[in-house]
């Protein structure tokens, strides 16, 4: 009888417990429900197509979701899954190229690595390397992306934002025009033969454009002192890439003779691997600044290393049909930056997403890849209690997204994703809604 009692009293607290359990959760998805209503409703927003989402990677449940399963444009929040893809199988350095000797020239062969030559790279390891050698040769076998992605703003192509893609990047595929006692110089030198007028021309200020394929940069009056644009990444009517251009780079910057070697079929065999930078030096300004180029030349290196090739459509298949094959909802992924407006991915998805990053890298190194509040792009918003924020933003033309991991107060470890498509305020009133409600959830739970 006494074993009865108390097998009828466990079984009575389990109930009890499992019933509170679930009230608990109703309680927590009505006031998520509530504060979320001010968010959906707020006048920066009536118009607008909206999706919440909010995971608790503890119990393995969503504390709320509203559209969570519909598709939006994310803009850069697409550099995510890119992040996922170059932490998962970059490995901890860069493979900066690989290369073999024959006499004493140096055969290379690019891996996509965007750090050589680049400002933001102080190490010249590289630079060393080569200029033991008395000849260049960059070998290619003529196959490459196209240097634009699909669905990307064409008549952006002089934009700083949207550096064209290339097998073997020099300088972050910039060019630097600036005055030098009134004339005008250019970084790399190289282009100053490429300028109409040339630099003798006296300016006060300055003007630059080019043709989108080729390399002839007219300078006119203008106001600015300096400016930086794309420049295209191979020379001639070739569908096919050569190096030509970067040989020619290559020459002038180390003073040595370059040329192209071309070979046919899979990469050559024995090839040493040179590793330029830790990777994790790459994605943090990539993630903090949101910068396409650096994601773009991500994801070719990852489909060089993976597949042998630099081609962002293979790789972003072999992604979905692998390590992404269990997303809530199959996304439309075209490039790693997120420039492109036919990328369709769901809130559920980017959940999904940051919840392999967590498990598979884990939080500490997140920390430093993600901006926190007063940091990268957020470096306006979540100030008052930085740090228990880490996330990536996302803007286009009526386009906000911001997904990422939140802390609250209580010490819960939250995991969310907001997408707003098609809102016609600025961008900064929906960001601030967007905070409003973020913040809330942090005080509250």
């Amino acid at each position: 009888m006494a074993n009865t009692r108390r097998f009828f009293s466990l079984k009575q607290l389990l109930i009890i417990n499992f019933s509170f359990l679930i009230f608990t959760s109703c309680s927590i998805q009505q006031k998520i429900s509530k504060s979320a209503k001010q968010v959906i409703n707020d006048s920066s927003l009536l118009t607008a197509h909206v999706g919440i989402s909010i995971y608790d990677p503890a119990t393995g449940k969503y504390w709320y979701n509203y559209q969570g399963d519909k598709y939006f444009v994310p803009a850069s929040n697409t550099k995510l899954p890119t992040c996922y893809a170059t932490m998962k199988y970059l490995g901890d350095s860069l493979v900066g190229f690989r290369w073999d000797l024959h006499d004493s020239t140096i055969n290379i062969l690019p891996s996509g690595d965007p750090s050589f030559l680049h400002p933001d790279f102080s190490s010249t390891k590289a630079i060393q390397l080569i200029k033991e050698y008395k000849n260049i040769s960059l070998l290619s076998n003529g196959y490459f992306e196209d240097r634009l992605g699909s669905g990307w703003t064409w008549n952006d192509y002089q934009e700083t934002y949207m550096a064209e893609r290339s097998a073997f990047p020099m300088y972050g595929n910039l060019v630097k025009f600036y005055l030098q006692d009134d004339r005008v110089k250019a970084m790399p030198s190289t282009f100053e033969k490429m300028m109409s007028p040339s630099s003798s021309k006296s300016l006060k200020g300055m003007r630059v454009s080019r043709p989108m394929e080729s390399n002839e940069f007219t300078i006119t009056q203008g106001e600015a002192k300096t400016v930086s644009m794309p420049f295209s990444t191979y020379e001639g009517s070739s569908p096919l890439w050569l190096p030509a251009l970067q040989a020619k780079l290559l020459t002038d910057t180390l003073h040595i003779p370059a040329s192209v070697g071309m070979y046919s079929g899979e990469r050559p065999k024995g090839l040493k691997i040179f590793h330029s930078q830790p990777t994790d030096s790459l994605l943090k300004p990539m993630m903090h600044r949101s910068d396409n180029f650096f994601a773009e030349q991500s994801l070719l290196m990852v489909s060089n290393e993976r597949l042998g090739i630099m081609n962002d459509e293979k790789i972003i298949d072999t992604l979905l049909k692998t390590d992404f094959k269990d997303l809530p909802q199959k996304p439309r992924w075209v490039d790693g930056s997120g420039l492109s407006r036919y990328n369709l991915f769901t809130p559920q998805d980017f959940v999904a997403i940051l919840n392999k990053m967590k498990n598979e890298f884990g939080m500490e190194r997140i920390k430093v890849i993600l901006p926190t509040g007063g940091t990268g792009t957020i470096s306006n918003y979540y100030k008052a209690d930085s740090n228990f924020i880490f996330g990536k933003t996302g803007t286009l033309s009526g386009v906000v997204a911001f997904s990422g991991f939140l802390y609250t107060k209580k010490g819960k470890l939250l995991i969310f994703s907001t997408l707003v498509n098609n809102h016609q305020a600025s961008s900064t009133a929906v960001r601030r809604a967007v905070e409003k409600f973020i913040q809330g959830i942090r005080e509250k739970y």
